[in-house]
């Protein structure tokens, strides 16, 4: 149960707030170099793991100017005591197109360590992982990058019940996750309270979701489109992903006062 969390968590703040390619994206980014947002998941009451996610200048020489995207999230209190989670995920982005161009992961999980190297290749159709080289079609992204392109993807226009995709490659293949808009609403966080739009992603029933289960993220009505608050129910019980803290944003939070 300890892992099943751990991996709810990063479904929630990294795979869930994606959107169709055929929708529009906006003229520039809506984060900057220097933002870092972190985030605490709970399992009841008990704090299960903990994420921060940043913005950094690229250290490496590529096609042109880009972003590193870091990605890192542990265990925490007596969950970390039983079992230990330290992951890593980076990966570089074209500035402007917001594509990937290159994408790692340092995974160690109790005894179990998992490293992987990918490379896309987008005028060709190709990703290169250490496993082999898989074909795509169209737009494709790894996890970090699909989360920040999808913060860029101009949801003004979208209407309730409308529902989108978006591809990404994770694990040696490729995947795709629905995520139905429900509207939008006002939601506290250990931040503050904001004005919210209210998303509904695609559950698939397994180990850690039931047939029934309900997963809703709450992300910022504003500039910078981030992400406060998750809610999902898992076999027994609930999981909640609240926002702790937010600094570097390109725009100013604007709390709801009371």
């Amino acid at each position: 149960m300890r892992k099943s969390l751990f991996y709810t968590m990063l479904f929630i703040l990294w795979g869930s707030k994606v959107f169709s390619q055929e929708l529009t994206k906006i003229s520039e980014p809506v984060f900057k170099v220097g933002e870092k947002l972190s985030y605490k998941m709970k399992y009841g009451v008990f704090t299960a793991a903990e994420a921060d996610i940043r913005v950094e200048a690229s250290d490496k020489k590529l096609d042109g100017p880009a972003f590193h995207l870091i990605a890192e999230g542990k265990t925490a209190g007596s969950f970390d005591l039983f079992y230990k989670v330290r992951n890593k995920y980076e990966s570089y982005v074209d500035q402007n197109t917001l594509m990937p161009y290159f994408y790692t992961e340092n995974r160690r999980e109790g005894k179990w360590k998992h490293t992987d190297n990918v490379t896309f290749d987008h005028k060709d159709g190709k990703v290169k992982a250490d496993k082999g080289v898989f074909a795509f079609k169209g737009q494709t992204f790894d996890f970090v990058s699909a989360y920040y392109f999808a913060r860029t993807i101009d949801v003004s226009k979208m209407k309730v019940g409308e529902k989108f995709e978006l591809q990404y490659f994770l694990e040696d293949g490729f995947h795709s996750m629905g995520i139905t808009y429900v509207g939008t609403e006002v939601v506290s966080c250990s931040m503050g309270k904001f004005n919210c739009l209210k998303f509904n992603p695609t559950i698939i029933p397994g180990r850690i979701f039931r047939k029934d289960s309900k997963l809703y993220l709450w992300i910022t009505n504003d500039g910078n489109r981030i992400p406060v608050k998750a809610h999902v129910e898992v076999i027994l019980g609930s999981v909640t992903m609240d926002l702790q803290a937010a600094s570097g944003l390109k725009y100013p939070l604007n709390p709801v006062k009371n």
